[in-house]
């Protein structure tokens, strides 16, 4: 499980990273959050995981340049965007050999956007989000990509066209109830994208009185919802990744030799669980 800072202060940013303590090994910081390098390096001194989240759009250069910055960081996933074709998650690619741990992840369609949104970009003969996520996640998997982000409503779509190794990760998710605020293609931690190897939630951490019982009630929920009924494959290949074991969710090792493209319900995942829990 991935917890988004979204904080607009450096104060209430260290907390959601201090108060869970050793809970919580892994966030997002965006272009949203406060402090922005100082807090990186902050969270990552004390051993945790960063994920560097500004989507960028941009030349090559310029991109590989933002992915070296990032991997000096000591950041262990980027994002860069998919629709700005091969090109540009080449060099990222390139960019991020440097730093065997940094991921580079292809953003597919952001959650904020529907199949109208599309058509209104000019994005022609693609009838719904689906189909897209599904074309650009080919996409970036040519351009050799670690893995992609994707909706809750399309994680389990790109298990077909991705290596075994590659991660899914998904934005936009919150506990029953809640408001998904801007995402129009939301999900909840009762059945939150299956397929998917990280989940990532934000205010309904971040924005509460105590983060890390918001923190432990998200758990909760994604391991009931997961169960004990999983392949012993999958259980395997997650601890083998960097995140502790103690996490909810445990990410899948991308810096694992590349893997053959997957069968749509491959059996290194669970249909119908939730998203890679071990």
């Amino acid at each position: 499980m991935i917890v988004a800072l979204d904080s607009d202060n450096r104060r209430a940013a260290d907390e959601v990273v201090d108060r869970p303590g050793e809970e919580c090994r892994f966030h997002k910081v965006g272009m949203n959050t406060a402090a922005g390098p100082d807090l990186i390096e902050h969270f990552v001194a004390k051993g945790k995981e960063a994920f560097l989240d500004l989507k960028p759009f941009e030349i090559p250069n310029p991109m590989a340049g933002t992915v070296r910055a990032a991997g000096a960081l000591g950041v262990s996933m980027v994002t860069v965007h998919s629709m700005g074709g091969t090109g540009i998650m080449s060099a990222a690619v390139a960019a991020a050999r440097d730093f065997p741990r940094l991921r580079v992840l292809a953003l597919t369609v952001v959650t904020s956007m529907t199949s109208s949104d599309l058509a209104d970009i000019g994005v022609a003969g693609s009838a719904s989000t689906e189909e897209q996520v599904l074309r650009l996640a080919r996409l970036a998997e040519g351009a050799g990509c670690q893995g992609v982000i994707a909706s809750p409503k399309e994680a389990g779509p790109p298990l077909g066209v991705l290596r075994t190794s590659a991660l899914i990760v998904t934005p936009g998710v919150t506990l029953p109830g809640e408001s998904p605020g801007e995402h129009a293609r939301p999900g909840t931690t009762r059945g939150a994208a299956p397929g998917a190897s990280h989940v990532v939630v934000g205010r309904t951490v971040t924005r509460t009185a105590d983060p890390a019982a918001a923190f432990r009630l998200v758990r909760t929920d994604l391991e009931a919802v997961s169960g004990s009924d999983h392949p012993a494959g999958w259980s395997s290949r997650c601890r083998e990744g960097p995140t502790a074991p103690s996490d909810a969710l445990l990410s899948v090792d991308a810096g694992a030799a590349a893997g053959t493209p997957r069968e749509r319900h491959a059996p290194t995942r669970a249909a119908g669980m939730a998203p890679g829990l071990s």
